[in-house]
């Protein structure tokens, strides 16, 4: 979701406080949220002037290829994002600038492999890693082994199928267990990210089924987007598309005014 943010952040800066509202505006608005863009361009569609002033935009259309987001470690390799009508508050433009109305878009990614697994590996995200903790539950032995996820790698498969390995470190022990999971993706009803004919390895020797399918209902209901809509933020999947080295996603989103999405870094 922080890419959305960033992006959103972006719109913000386009509408100014002299109601000016230009393509290359709106460009540098953007590119101010990136790293590093190999491409990136922005159709504004403008509103009469006095309604400028308003705060109102008609439509916001913006393709992009290799965006390197500024605040995490991740590489957008394709973009294309169309909103619907933007209403700003008109007392806020001098200031942080507020949705008078929600905000509505649809968005095209494309990520690669090589960034995902990049953005997996990358220290941030492996520190997060070493605080998901796994205990193996054994309390009644008085002895509870406490293992780390270390060295995650994944790779993309065809139909829509990913493979993940990691590696299950536990304390105190110098060889870590080799976890291989493979897995389809499925959307259910645009919002339910569901994990399909899971298989499980530990070292090569597969995981029993019913073990495995606990853990499975359990991620499946984690992967469920409708838990964001609390948030003030739905999603709606469109299309989901897996093949080697390429994931392709679009989707339709509405974030409310009064969301936690719509906060920017530093705000």
């Amino acid at each position: 979701m922080e890419f959305f943010t960033l992006l959103v952040s972006g719109l913000l800066g386009l509408v100014t406080p002299v109601g000016l509202v230009v393509d290359q505006a709106a460009v540098g608005a953007i590119r101010s949220q990136l790293a590093q863009v190999e491409q990136l361009q922005v159709r504004v569609d403008n509103a009469p002037t006095h309604q400028l002033l308003q705060g109102k935009v008609e439509r916001v259309r913006v393709a992009g290829r290799s965006l390197q987001l500024k605040w995490q470690e991740i590489r957008i390799a394709a973009l294309e994002l169309e909103t619907d009508a933007i209403e700003l508050e008109p007392r806020s433009l001098g200031s942080r600038p507020k949705f008078k109305r929600p905000l509505q878009a649809g968005v095209r990614l494309v990520l690669t492999q090589q960034d995902i697994n990049k953005l997996i590996q990358s220290p941030e995200f492996i520190a997060l890693l070493q605080k998901l903790k796994i205990n193996d539950g054994s309390s009644n032995t008085g002895y509870n082994s406490v293992y780390n996820l270390v060295n995650p790698n994944v790779k993309f498969l065809a139909n829509n199928r990913l493979s993940l390995q990691v590696e299950l470190q536990e304390k105190g022990l110098e060889k870590p267990l080799l976890i291989r999971v493979e897995s389809g993706l499925n959307i259910v009803g645009g919002r339910n990210i569901q994990l399909v004919d899971p298989i499980v390895a530990a070292n090569g020797e597969e995981v029993p089924p019913q073990f495995v399918n606990a853990i499975v209902n359990n991620i499946n209901k984690r992967l469920d987007l409708g838990n964001l809509e609390d948030d003030g933020l739905q999603v709606r999947i469109l299309k989901l598309n897996m093949k080697p080295e390429e994931l392709e996603i679009a989707a339709f989103f509405r974030v409310e005014p009064s969301s936690r999405f719509l906060e920017t870094p530093g705000s």
